[in-house]
């Protein structure tokens, strides 16, 4: 996929099997929805500790927003998904082609993001265009960023997490690291002392930007158009915004 994070691998998620509407009915009778995260993936979410994590904040107000409390089921793999029982996922793809086997359906977006270029902060690189043969960048593994960059006969170095590449360019290893800007930000609030400077994303390549959305497993109409409306509200009054802040993350409207 795109970019490795939880909000990708959770686009990436393939379900199998027949499985019954989870109703917005049901939820309120049982008084918890179900949110799908990683125990170890901040700024995302993690199991223990302080802070918890963007996925965990922004669920909790939206479970708020639908009258109910937010259990979090806590999965390593994409596989466990099966038999976790959640009912959302966040931050994930909005995009149909990218949903193609999930069967998740999608909210309405609520930030828009991609792949962008962290450099350091006396680097002459200025955008994608920037990059030639003499320049290094930070890659991630079987990603579209790696294959589009390499296209380009730029020289690329991989890695497994988007937290590496960073580390990688604060220690002037490479030349640049292709992230999301969601990495990006996080790692500049947590390493001060290394911030690096983060490129505008090239919206004329249209598989490194991306809408980002709520991922519901299998909700019925009206849990669907609850949780739209939810977003919608979360959004307008800025709280999703304040939330994604307190992890050094200035959104993007989506497109």
């Amino acid at each position: 996929m795109k970019a490795f994070a939880p909000a990708i691998v959770a686009a990436a998620i393939v379900l199998s099997g027949p499985a019954q509407a989870r109703t917005l009915e049901a939820i309120r009778s049982s008084g918890v929805i179900g949110l799908c995260a990683h125990p170890n993936s901040l700024p995302f979410a993690q199991k223990a500790g302080d802070p918890p994590g963007f996925q965990v904040e922004f669920g909790r107000v939206l479970a708020r927003e639908l009258g109910v409390s937010l259990r979090l089921d806590w999965i390593i793999t994409q596989y466990q998904m099966r038999s976790a029982g959640c009912d959302i996922l966040l931050d994930v793809i909005a995009d149909r082609e990218a949903q193609g086997e999930t069967r998740l359906r999608i909210s309405k977006p609520y930030y828009r993001t991609g792949v962008a270029l962290a450099v350091p902060s006396s680097s002459k690189l200025t955008s994608f265009g920037s990059l030639n043969a003499a320049t290094r960048v930070g890659v991630q593994v079987g990603s579209i960023a790696a294959m589009i960059i390499g296209q380009r006969r730029v020289p690329t170095s991989t890695f497994g997490f988007e937290s590496d590449s960073l580390e990688a360019v604060s220690n002037h290893e490479i030349d640049a690291a292709a992230v999301t800007p969601t990495a990006a930000s996080y790692f500049n609030l947590t390493h001060p002392d290394k911030a690096l400077r983060i490129l505008d994303r090239d919206e004329s390549v249209v598989d490194l930007n991306w809408n980002v959305a709520v991922g519901m497993i299998r909700p019925d109409d009206a849990l669907r158009e609850a949780i739209d409306g939810a977003v919608e509200r979360l959004r307008s009054d800025g709280t999703i915004d304040r939330i994604y802040g307190r992890y050094g993350i200035v959104l993007q409207a989506p497109k």
